[in-house]
């Protein structure tokens, strides 16, 4: 089964509840998603929702430990 496309800006987010694949209508939720809908992300953060994180380069790496001298050779 193929999945559903997501949609990026729908014109009435508020009327589905965006918490699974099944998208249902707000007052009919069939999932059982908790109590309320879940909100589409463009409702939480926006219409650049999905230029977030774009920038992100993450931690900086970690410095290799130094090069150690090999302990001499047991006789």
């Amino acid at each position: 089964m193929a999945q559903k496309k997501f949609p990026i800006h729908p014109a009435r987010p508020e009327l589905l509840c965006w918490g699974c694949d099944t998208y249902c209508a707000a007052d009919n939720m069939l999932c059982g998603n908790g109590s309320d809908r879940t909100q589409h992300p463009y409702e939480l953060f926006g219409e650049d929702w999905q230029s977030w994180g774009e920038d992100f380069k993450g931690p900086d790496p970690k410095p290799s430990p130094p090069a150690t001298e090999k302990p001499p050779d047991a006789a």
